[in-house]
This record gives structure tokens, sequence and C-alpha cells, in this order.
């Protein structure tokens, strides 16, 4: 038996980053493989719901989770394998990812550079397939390691078992709560694999000829951005992005184009856009609105934060007023990033 420890009914607002009230009725900071699977057997034993933390920067918790919360706290990076051109990188599911990002940086593993300041664990990052400026996850992967959560078996999964698309995978749809991922291996490059056509990371490096750059400039540049228009979590409590950008098909970018001018769309193949939620958000007027507390933040309104900490249910209902409100104005459907859990996952 391990020195796990598991405490009664604990509140989960310091481990949200959107700081909604919440408690659970179990809660367990697990170390190691060995804590996780005693987690695992109590849950069996208790048969309770299963609630699985990283850094808490994608969900929405609901006032009273009555199961068993885990904070997965595995550490650890290590290099697995090394070939001419790639570096095969093992990072624990624990890690914090801007962290590792730095490290790779630091250690001129190139490839994630434009990832940089997203919030979060490395275990969180392929539920969501995080990505930002041109840049996702899956393009630096190449399996994890997960615990089968009915019968304790590891679980290995390449990119293609994943099923990644845009903020999308496999562990969003058919292996939802069923397992818990514990490690990452990361495929990168031994020399520099620059993404550069995201219009305001291109502007932000215009004054760097191709040669002049390195992987700490591009960082920089990405970081700047990012803490220009997206406030920090530790002051201002939010989840990043709320919304994602929509995908739509030709018929209805070419309506809407000629609707609005200024549109910001790009072409994803297929005949399909993805459009810049927060240009939407932004020309309905909802960018530094603030309703009962709640508040699309006033650099960037595809950021929604919660400096007065209210419920989930209030800053539900105050989601529920901007998706209406974008689909009265453009027809379009307008999803969320985070995950809901507890009954207002209804309110979704």
């Amino acid at each position: 038996m391990s020195s796990l420890v598991i405490h009664d009914t604990v509140c989960l607002q310091q481990h949200n980053t959107l700081a909604v009230p919440a408690s659970s009725r179990w809660f367990a900071r697990v170390d190691s493989e060995q804590q996780l699977k005693d987690a695992l057997d109590f849950r069996q034993q208790q048969q309770c719901e299963l609630l699985i933390l990283g850094g808490g920067s994608n969900v929405v918790l609901d006032d009273h989770f009555p199961g068993l919360c885990l904070q997965i706290n595995l550490r650890g990076i290590r290099l697995e394998k090394e070939t001419h051109q790639q570096i095969f990188l093992s990072v624990a599911a624990g890690e914090n990812w801007h962290e590792t990002v730095m490290y790779c940086v630091n250690h001129n593993y190139y490839g994630l550079e434009n990832l940089a300041l997203i919030p979060g664990s490395v275990g969180a990052a392929p539920i969501q397939n995080i990505g930002a400026y041109g840049v996702e996850l899956e393009q630096c992967f190449s399996y994890l390691e997960a615990i089968d959560i009915g019968t304790g078996n590891i679980l290995q999964l390449d990119k293609k078992s994943c099923e990644f698309a845009y903020r999308d995978s496999i562990f969003k749809h058919r292996l939802q709560d069923k397992v818990v991922i514990t490690r990452v291996v990361l495929s990168l490059s031994k020399s520099p694999l620059w993404f550069l056509e995201y219009p305001v990371l291109k502007k932000q490096l215009q004054a760097y000829k191709l040669s002049q750059l390195t992987a700490s400039i591009v960082v920089g540049a990405v970081i700047a951005i990012r803490q220009s228009k997206l406030p920090d979590p530790g002051v201002i409590p939010n989840v990043g992005s709320f919304f994602k950008n929509p995908i739509v098909g030709d018929k209805t970018y070419q309506s809407l184009k000629q609707q609005y001018s200024g549109l910001v769309a790009y072409p994803q193949g297929n005949k399909t856009y993805k459009l810049a939620a927060g240009w939407l958000l932004e020309n309905a007027g909802w960018r530094g609105r603030v309703v009962n507390g709640i508040a699309m933040h006033e650099k960037q309104a595809l950021v929604l934060t919660n400096p007065k900490r209210v419920s989930a249910v209030q800053l539900l209902e105050f989601v529920n007023s901007v998706k209406q409100d974008i689909y009265s104005k453009y027809q379009v459907e307008l999803d969320i990033e985070p995950r809901i859990f507890g009954q207002s996952q209804q309110e979704k």
C-alpha cells in the first residue's frame, strides 16, 4: 500500500483557475503510479464518480462533486530515444506544460515554441489537443501511456489512436472518464522548425531575419503576445480561451463575408473555414462586457473571466446568453473549450 492520503470534503476553489467555489466528497493528490492505482481501488470500493484534475485550467466545476477528485502530480522528464534528427522526450502527466516548453527551449529541442504559456499540465494537453498560433500538440506528439480506470491495465496510444482533431481527441469521446493519462512522449526536432505564418506572430517577429531567429526569440514573442492579450489566471480567474473557433462550410462563410467585410477566417481545406471566435464576440459587442460579476476580458473577447468568483450556475447562465446572442447575429454555434463537471453540465 502506498502513502496515499484521501481527504474528506475538500474545497476545490483553489484547484481550478476559474476560481469557481466548489467542493469534492473526497480528494487525493497522486504523486506516483502506485498511489494512482490505490486511489482507483478506493474509487472502486466506494462506487463513486471520478474527477481528474491537473492544473484545473480547463474545467468548470459545479458546487459539489459527489465523488473522488484526484489531482495528478506525477513528475519527471527524461530522454527516451534519440535519432539523427529527432528527440523523443518522455514527460510525466503532472508536469506543468509551460515549464516543459521552456525545458525544451533550454535543451535546444524544437517544435513547441508556439505553445508557450498555455496553462495546465502535460497530461491534459492531449485531451484538448492544445494549440496556438498555427501549431497543435499532435504535430509534436509520439504516444502516451494511460491507466485503464476499470481494469488498472496500462495502455499505450499512438497519434492515430488518439484521434486528434481541432481541440478534440478520443479522450473527449470513447475514452472519456475511462483512462488516466500518466505520461506523454513528445517527438521533437534537433534543428529549428519554425511555424511563423500566423499573422500576429509574424508581425511580432518582423524585425528579425529568419537566420537570426532562435527558440528563445520565438518563445519570447509568443509569451509577449499572450501576456498582452490574456490575463494571468493567478490574478484574474480564467481558463484562457473559453470558446472554440467554429468551423463552417463555404456557404456560411461566403454569406458572412458578404455581411461583414472584416470577418476573420482561416481556410481549412475541403471548402471549410475556421472563424475567429474572438472576432465574432468583439464584433457583437462582448469584449469588456460585465454581467453579474462575470466579464469578457477587455483585451480579448475570447477570454471569459470570473473576478467575483461566482458559481458555475451563474457563470453558465452568462455563457448561454453569449452563445444565444452569437447565434442570433451570425447563425453560428459557439462551443466551449473547458469541460463542465456536475449537474450544470446540462447547461453546456
